[in-house]
């Protein structure tokens, strides 16, 4: 594909993120309310997506824009040493779910970014996110596969292209990030 063409493509699906804005809404709403009332996020993903669950929870402990208080946030992914531990142990699709089973807690909120809304182990951790009683968001890619109705909402962005579905979940990090600084930057008089 063509610098143009590429260009054009990732143009074309944040373009279309209008047409999810209930969901980018609620999607929202749902983080706030998890971090006003002291809950944390388990954010997860794999490969770009583990890159993605990274960055939200950095800007989430460290910070954004706006000084304010570190927020809990848990990137899933980012512990090579206990990923590689449950894979061998449990199974590669058990790397998140045994971390949602072990960390969870009553108000806790389940984040997973995937572009194909397909991976074994993204599936796994929204079924246990429904079993242990927390909400969760699934941001997803090219229609949303077979996670789509798994969690309290889905983000479905729009298109074909793993690549742009990944630059839109980024882009709505960063939007979310917006949001939270918003709410809990410090008011200095």
């Amino acid at each position: 594909m063509t610098f143009d063409a590429s260009l054009a493509e990732t143009v074309r699906t944040l373009q279309a993120l209008a047409t999810i804005r209930p969901a980018i809404d609620r999607a929202g709403d749902l983080i706030l309310a998890t971090l006003r009332r002291g809950g944390k996020l388990l954010v997860c993903g794999n490969g770009g997506s583990a890159a993605e669950a990274a960055h939200f929870a950095t800007e989430l402990v460290g910070r954004y824009q706006k000084t304010r208080r570190p927020l809990p946030a848990i990137a899933l992914s980012s512990d090579g040493s206990l990923l590689s531990c449950i894979g061998n142990d449990f199974g590669y699709d058990q790397v998140f779910a045994r971390q949602v089973a072990g960390l969870a807690q009553p108000g806790d909120l389940l984040v997973v970014l995937t572009s194909s809304g397909n991976s074994d182990n993204i599936l796994a951790a929204l079924h246990e996110a429904k079993k242990v009683g927390i909400e969760s968001i699934a941001f997803l890619g090219r229609g949303g596969g077979k996670a789509t109705g798994l969690a309290t909402c889905d983000l479905i962005i729009p298109g074909q292209s793993g690549a742009a579905a990944q630059e839109a979940h980024l882009f709505l990090i960063h939007h979310f990030c917006e949001r939270i600084d918003e709410e809990f930057a410090l008011r200095i008089p």
